[in-house]
This record gives C-alpha cells, structure tokens and sequence, in this order.
C-alpha cells in the first residue's frame, strides 16, 4: 500500500491547476485539487472571461449609433448596468459548473476549502484534514495590489467590479496597464465619466511606443481624462458617499468609485512553504526551474504564483507540460519566446515579438513597416479613429521579429499573424501572400 493518499495534490483550480489536474488524472495519476474560493481561478470568474463580456457590451454603445449611419432608425437606447451584471455573473456561474464538472469527470477529487502546505509531501485542509501526497503542485494564482495610504479601503479591485450595485457616473482608475485601460474603455462606453490616474506617464509599459500613443490618443478624444505624475496622498468619505482623492500634483478630484489595477502580487502568504524551504523572489513569487520545480524536490508550481508571465494561456501550457512531464512520459518545457498579448481596450491592442525599441537595441540594423488607416467601417460611420499596423523586422534577414497592431479586432487578426512570427517568417513571406479583400487584415501583407 502507498505511503501516499494522492500521486498529486493542487493548491488552486485556476486555470494552470485545472489543466494540471485534469490531465495528470487522464494519464492514470491519483489527483486531488484544493480551492478555496470557486472551481475556474481568476480568468473564468472575475477576470478575462468576464471582464470580455463587459467589453462585448460596451461595444454597442459605438455601434447603435453608427448603425443610424448605415440605415437602421435605431432610437436612443438606455444602458442598464444590473442586466448585463446579472447576466456575466450567471455566465460565471456555468463555466464553474463546467469546470467543476471536467474535474470530476477525470476522476479528480475536489477539497472546496484552504490548503496550507505543513511538509514536502504534506498538506492540511482548513477542516484540519491532512493529506499526504508524492507530488504537490501550487497553482494558487495571484491576486490584485492595493497601494497602503490613508483612505485607501475605500477603493475596490477587479474582483469587487463584476458585483457593483448601481452603475458609477464617476470612476477614478488607478493603474496605466493592461486592466487600468481596459475598464477606462468599459466605463468610458457606459457613460461614466473615467479618470485615469498614474504614478508616470506611461501607459501599456512594455507595448510599443507608437501603438500605446495611439491608444492615449484615442482614448482622450472619447473623453478619458488622464491624471500623469500623480501619488495618491488620501481618499476621504463624504457625506453623500462619494470619495474625495488627493493626490500630488493635481487638484482633489471627487468620484464614486476607485478602482485599483495597479498590478498583481502571487498568492503565497500564509501557505506554509516558509516551513518546508520553498525559496521565493523579491516579489513573493515561487522560484521554479524550466521543469516548474521549485527548490524543494517534491514541489512544484505553475502560472501566477510563479509570476513568469502572468497569462492564462501560458498558465494552462504550463500545467500541460507539468503533467505531460510527470506523469504522461513526454517531457517538455514551455517556450515562453514569441507570447501573443492584447489589451482589450476601446479600440483592441495586439502585440507579438519585439517593440521597435526592443529590437534596435538587440539587432542594431532593423526596418519598420507601417501601415497608418481608417476601417471602412469607421469611415462611413464618420468616426474619424484611424487604426496602426506595425511590423518590425530584422534588417539583415528580413525576418519579422514583432507585429503590433491597434484598432478593431485587432487581437482576433494577430492570432493568426502570431504564427507567422512565431515561425520565423520573413516580409517577403508576407509580401507574396495575396491580400483577402476588403479586410482589415489584407493591411499585413501591403505594409509599406
């Protein structure tokens, strides 16, 4: 008989544990899972699934009235914030069902509680149950950063946003990244009026240049106002419930709510790895080699909690390799060259590859192809938004070593274009590819 009640045991069903789980059990090991909040992690209930949804539904505040450009006699609608809310979060509730369910169908056993590690091959449930276990994986996610200043209980995060009661008419967002200008565009759709406050003045750090200028651009004629330069100092509670935000270098600002996306930090407080010698970064994260090892010998870890690349696609890749590793006999490690991102703010950023800043100083001698337009969509709809494709290449080989791209579905052309970059393709690959017309799309493949 095994000195082990599991050959697996998962901190966390976020998507990482989830794909873990389900196919370390697949490949015949006996797996259990412990989390203490709901089946899906972060992505499927108070992240990018939902978060997406809010976003579909912005896009017909845009839409409706260009529809009038085009022939409908679309009246003046009213938006109403509890339907859409009720419906995402009913949404939610399904893709937990299912995940659940996927789990289970895989023979999974599922601990709906807090596990703490107490040894390297020991974990203790909040019911006090303790479970033993030849391999423990932590896929425990990370959660948002709040920034400690006087006031600061006042604000909410990305998690408290999918549950607002009523619709705010005016949000502060701090934050200049991904989630920041996100919900900047959700809001701004709405109706609300959104402020945008930053401790720099940069948004998107780590996007290219010209695209994450474009975006400010574009943001700030569709009245987004942004607040650079700025420290919070404190937030005070007014009489009628509204918040009063100070802040360096600007007036007081008077709002309804404050949303901080200021960042995410690996959930690894209080799980007893400090008790077994689970060495971590200066940012909390598990240290783990390319097998998704930590430094003790019989745990590991994948996803946030790791804080390589804080992506739900690279967290499931990661869980594949682990169990395809330990217990699938087909050991790899995931490439983590060449990620695909988008911010899916109003309008969509996708990015792949090197920025042009990045690839001047790796490569020295490269070429820039742009290609500067307004979607015919836009232009009968008399928006006067225009939309940049950027190709980066290396000047030697002509190899495409980054594309970035903002404007509508933006993200859903890059996935293709991914690719192609990916493999290593060069401009000419591209320039002898026939363009589909009329696309957007087709602007790829006449980059000038």
């Amino acid at each position: 008989m095994s000195d082990y009640d599991f050959d697996l045991f998962v901190i966390g069903a976020g998507s990482g544990g989830t794909r873990a789980s389900r196919m370390s059990a697949a490949y015949g090991a006996k797996v259990a899972v412990a989390e203490e909040y709901r089946v899906g992690g972060t992505c499927v209930i108070r992240g990018c699934v939902p978060k997406k949804l809010l976003i579909f539904g912005a896009h017909f505040a845009e839409d409706l009235k260009d529809a009038r450009r085009f022939g409908w006699d679309v009246p003046d609608c009213r938006f109403d914030w509890p339907t859409l809310r009720d419906n995402v979060l009913a949404d939610v509730d399904r893709l937990n069902g299912l995940y659940t369910q996927g789990l289970e169908n895989n023979g999974v056993t599922i601990f709906h509680e807090r596990a703490t590690i107490t040894g390297p091959n020991e974990v203790t449930l909040a019911s006090g149950k303790v479970v033993r276990a030849k391999t423990i994986l932590i896929a425990a996610g990370a959660h948002p950063h709040v920034p400690s200043f006087p006031g600061s209980e006042h604000g909410i995060t990305s998690n408290e946003v999918f549950h607002l009661e009523t619709l705010p008419k005016r949000v502060l967002i701090a934050g200049g990244g991904y989630i920041a200008n996100e919900f900047a565009g959700i809001f701004n759709e709405f109706g609300s009026k959104v402020t945008l406050v930053n401790r720099t003045d940069v948004i998107l750090r780590g996007y290219d240049a010209q695209v994450r200028d474009r975006l400010l651009q574009i943001s700030m004629t569709k009245g987004i106002e942004f607040r650079f330069f700025a420290e919070f100092e404190k937030i005070e509670k007014q009489a009628d419930e509204s918040l009063l935000v100070s802040m360096s270098g600007h007036d007081p600002i008077e709002v309804d709510c404050v949303l901080f996306a200021t960042g995410r930090v690996p959930n690894t407080k209080g799980l007893g790895l400090e008790t077994v010698g689970v060495e971590l970064n200066e940012r909390g994260a598990i240290k783990v080699d390319a097998d998704n090892r930590s430094t003790v010998e019989s745990i590991y870890a994948v996803g946030d909690v790791t804080d390589r690349v804080q992506l739900t696609p690279v967290a499931i890749r990661e869980g594949q390799a682990f169990a395809d590793t330990l217990f699938g006999g087909k050991p790899h490690q995931v490439d983590y060259h060449c990620i695909p991102s988008a911010v899916f703010s109003h309008p969509p950023i996708a990015s792949v590859g090197m920025t042009e800043g990045e690839a001047r100083n790796k490569l020295g001698s490269v070429k820039v192809y742009t290609s500067d337009f307004r979607a015919m969509k836009n232009v009968l709809a008399g928006r006067h938004e225009r939309a940049l494709y950027k190709m980066i290449c290396d000047g030697v080989t002509g190899r495409v070593v980054g594309l970035h791209m903002i404007g509508p579905d933006a993200p859903e052309i890059l996935q293709a274009a991914a690719v192609a970059v990916k493999a290593g393709l060069t401009k000419d690959a591209f320039d002898a590819t026939v363009a589909l017309h009329p696309t957007m799309a087709e602007e790829l493949v006449l980059l000038k």
